[in-house]
């Protein structure tokens, strides 16, 4: 069972819901329960919402155990600069977008 889909039945809720409590659609759960990275605001607001519910869950109880860095230099699975389940970066956006994008930018915009 998916760490969401874990959490999501301790607090006996259904997707909707959690997605309701969440500020994010029922379809956005589901994708989290199918592996869908979790965005941090959104893991953030789990966390308290559990908390509400008299249920502790953390960081690692949605992204899973971070890996050592003694086992990340030795396991060539991990690849470079892999921390294995980790939440993304805050420019995790802007790091993938193409080179020349104009990400986040109204190019159409009047000054």
């Amino acid at each position: 069972m998916n760490p969401i889909q874990t959490i999501r039945v301790r607090l006996r809720v259904t997707q909707a819901a959690l997605a309701k409590e969440l500020g994010v659609t029922q379809g956005n759960i589901s994708h989290y329960e199918q592996g869908q990275e979790v965005p941090p605001s959104v893991a953030k607001l789990l966390i308290k919402f559990a908390a509400s519910k008299g249920e502790a869950v953390t960081y690692n109880d949605i992204y899973g155990e971070p890996i050592p860095a003694s086992r990340r230099a030795s396991d060539p699975a991990q690849g470079p600069g892999h921390a294995g389940r980790q939440p993304p970066t805050t420019n995790a956006i802007f790091d993938t977008a193409p080179a020349g994008a104009a990400v986040g930018i109204d190019v159409g915009a009047k000054p």
